[in-house]
């Protein structure tokens, strides 16, 4: 029987975007104003956006002042271009993510809707906007869902290309992959060639090589990413200063050395220079990815099992004469050898739990694929042969009812433990600082939780522990019911109000993750760079120092638009351009730290609490505490 064949009608276009939109507003658009941009990476990477847009410099990134050659600069660009438009602000900086993810899901639907089904091609919309490892990993300003976008784009040009004799779609995937490249770098062809080639050996299609635009496309892709490239390397040549005391580098190399081998080739193998990144154990790496992709990866099962049941097909409905079949088939496989090259590749490379991000759409769209074909099975066929196929539909949301009355049960022994705490704005000073990881994975503050923190989160996790033990029930009752698409909605409703619930978690994690009130009060006291007004009228001219590297207080640089002095500081993303004879004197030591403390115009300090002790070891009573905001403290050098 042919089991994938959709009804006539499944949702108009209209209502199905309808649902899709307000789905997005509610879960990641809303999501654009609060918190503020988090110390690390997030406001480092808008800071170097910043420094484009207030020096007009669109070719070498630069974070306070120093050369910041690591990156590829789309990403920054958008937000830089925001920036202009909306100012500098949480909003202009996470709006690039924002679209991509929308963008992503327009791909995933229209994608799905021409291979698979309209009801595939919503449910694989659907769980882009309500999974787990999405909405994680756009809380912070990383390019992962442009490269998802741009990559997916070049994937499905390319099939569509070959399956319907369009060459001009070449162009696009060409196009689309240089674009890819520009967002997060090499990565991207390595990823397309590896999906691409594999898949035109399994169909035989490369026989049809002159259609793909080889050359020209090739001469289209250099076009667009190459000239940033060149111009980045002409501009950040090598130098002849060493790096630290590292026995292999006896020069500073330049922009070409540092971003395709130490960045790239280096990376890969774990051997790069600093060595500041991490790699997650085997079996963490591989449970991830489950956890990524909840609530969706409960249907793993039901995509097991059709993968089973249809071996026997998988390589003659490749070349089969019904052109939607021949489409379908070669969609899965082009799907799965993108994802399994990707998941492969990260779990021999360093990685950090984000890596994957683009996997999310291949194998999301074949969970919406297997699942709206598991329905439609079970909605045509009789009574008699439905048991098998229901069984497993309820088996999967049984699952989900357990995850959901276990994470509930968690949440309210948390609000329990708390019931006669009162409520503290200042999470940070309830958490346990644990260091898993030593901060260097984007998940490590999750462990810092203690049940004393839930005095912080009532309302967040009374609003998570109730929507998971509702949700999942509703959805399993919807199930038995034979009510198939309202109970896989329910589910995509019940993760977005969760979703919601984790976002306003999240900002009142905001005083731990950010310092963007540190940065507030500097500019109340010293006033703005971009405004006349200060409480003292020489305050303006004050110097901002960080003890320690930039990332630790990164926020305050972006809210302040203040070059710091960095004590400390010539580590991690900092060490190579700090050794371009143009860089600014910006790294300084204790001694020179004591030496310009209390003199010339009014310092600001912004410490870490671990370096609370340091600090004081160097000035001592010279210290004036302004504020302190969950573990760190900023200071002054005379009364206000």
């Amino acid at each position: 029987m042919h089991t994938d064949v959709a009804p006539a009608r499944f949702l108009s276009t209209r209502r199905a975007w309808t649902i899709l939109l307000l789905v997005w507003f509610a879960v990641h658009f809303a999501a654009l104003f609060s918190p503020p941009l988090l110390d690390d990476a997030d406001a480092a990477h808008a800071n170097a956006a910043q420094h484009m847009a207030l020096s007009g410099d669109w070719v070498t990134l630069k974070i306070n002042g120093i050369r910041y050659l690591e990156k590829a600069p789309l990403p920054y660009w958008l937000t830089a271009i925001d920036d202009h438009i909306f100012g500098y602000n949480v909003f202009s900086a996470h709006l690039p993510m924002a679209l991509g993810v929308l963008a992503t899901a327009f791909l995933a639907w229209h994608w799905s809707r021409r291979a698979f089904s309209e009801r595939a091609a919503f449910y694989a919309a659907l769980a882009l906007l309500t999974g787990v490892g999405v909405f994680l990993f756009t809380r912070i300003d990383i390019p992962e869902a442009l490269l998802s976008f741009f990559i997916g784009l070049a994937l499905y040009c390319f099939l569509i290309g070959l399956e319907d004799r369009r060459p001009a779609l070449f162009y696009v995937s060409w196009a689309s992959l240089a674009l890819a490249t520009l967002s997060k770098g090499l990565i991207a062809p390595v990823f397309f060639f590896a999906a691409a080639a594999s898949w035109l050996a399994l169909t035989g299609e490369w026989r049809r090589w002159r259609e793909m635009r080889l050359l020209t496309g090739m001469l289209l892709f250099l076009v667009v990413a190459a000239p940033w490239h060149i111009l980045a390397g002409l501009r950040n040549p090598d130098q002849g200063h060493p790096v630290g005391n590292h026995p292999t580098f006896g020069h500073v190399h330049g922009f070409f050395y540092f971003y395709f081998i130490n960045e790239h080739v280096l990376r890969f193998l774990g051997r790069r220079y600093p060595h500041d990144y991490n790699k997650q154990p085997g079996w963490i790496y591989w449970v991830g990815q489950i956890a990524w992709l909840l609530p969706w990866s409960l249907y793993l099962p039901l995509m097991v099992r059709r993968a089973w049941r249809t071996r026997r097909r998988w390589i003659s409905n490749l070349r089969s004469e019904d052109h939607a079949v021949r489409l379908r088939s070669r969609s899965i496989w082009l799907l799965s050898l993108y994802a399994g090259v990707m998941l492969l590749f990260f779990s021999i490379s360093t990685n950090q739990e984000y890596y994957t991000f683009p996997a999310y759409l291949p194998l999301l769209m074949l969970t919406g694929a297997v699942l709206s074909s598991f329905e439609m099975r079970a909605e045509r066929i009789d009574e008699s042969a439905r048991e098998g196929t229901d069984r497993w539909l309820v088996g999967a949301h049984v699952l989900f009812a357990a995850v959901g009355v276990l994470s509930a049960a968690a949440l309210i022994y948390g609000l329990w433990t708390s019931r006669n705490l009162p409520f503290v704005p200042d999470i940070g000073t309830l958490l346990a600082h644990r260091g898993v990881g030593n901060y260097s994975l984007s998940m490590s503050h999750l462990f810092d939780l203690t049940g004393p923190s839930f005095a912080a989160l009532r309302l967040p996790a009374a609003i998570a522990a109730f929507v998971l033990l509702v949700g999942p029930f509703l959805s399993l009752q919807l199930r038995r019911k034979k009510r198939h698409f309202e109970a896989t909605l329910s589910v995509a409703f019940t993760m977005a109000i969760f979703l919601i619930a984790a976002h306003i978690a999240f900002v009142r994690f905001a005083p731990m993750l950010s310092s963007e009130p540190m940065a507030a009060a500097i500019n109340r006291i010293a006033g703005h760079p971009a405004s006349e007004s200060a409480s003292d009228p020489a305050a303006g001219r004050a110097t901002l120092i960080v003890y320690g590297d930039q990332s630790d207080g990164a926020s305050v640089l972006f809210y302040t638009r203040r070059q710091a002095l960095l004590v400390h500081g010539r580590s991690s993303t900092m060490l190579w351009g700090s050794m371009w004879p143009d860089a600014p004197h910006v790294f300084i030591d204790d001694k020179e730290l004591a030496s310009i403390w209390g003199t010339g115009d009014r310092k600001f300090l912004f410490a870490q609490a671990e370096r609370r002790d340091q600090v004081e070891a160097v000035l001592g009573k010279r210290l004036i505490p302004i504020e302190e905001l969950a573990d760190k403290t900023l200071y002054t050098d005379r009364p206000l």
